[in-house]
């Protein structure tokens, strides 16, 4: 029979190693702001404000209407360079960065 200690020594601690997201175009930070909207900025310093409130709103938001909840909205977060919220709902960066690249906001729908 092993011994607790014999079996710890034996695991790996990580198999992948960890990643990192610094691609231009990848999230590197985000801030609540009112009325349903993001600060977002970017690993080449574009930023911008993404304003969420129609596509919440929509009779078609889908996954997005979860995030009506203030509580739930304010745990928007950075993994892998996307901005997560609870529930696997995320936005996509590229299309993100392309439009605050072009004008400093974005208003998805």
């Amino acid at each position: 029979m092993r011994t607790q200690s014999a079996s710890a020594a034996n695991r790996t601690v990580a198999v992948v190693p960890a990643i990192l997201c610094t691609h231009p175009d990848d999230v590197a930070e985000v801030k609540v702001a009112d009325h349903y909207r993001i600060l977002v900025s970017f690993h080449d310093g574009t930023s911008g404000v993404v304003d969420l409130s129609r596509l919440i709103r929509s009779p078609h938001a889908g996954v997005f209407a979860e995030l009506a909840d203030p509580l739930v909205f304010a745990k928007a977060e950075v993994v892998l360079g996307a901005v997560t919220w609870p529930g696997e709902i995320d936005l996509a960066p590229d299309a993100m960065y392309a439009a605050l690249r072009s004008g400093g906001e974005w208003i998805p729908e």
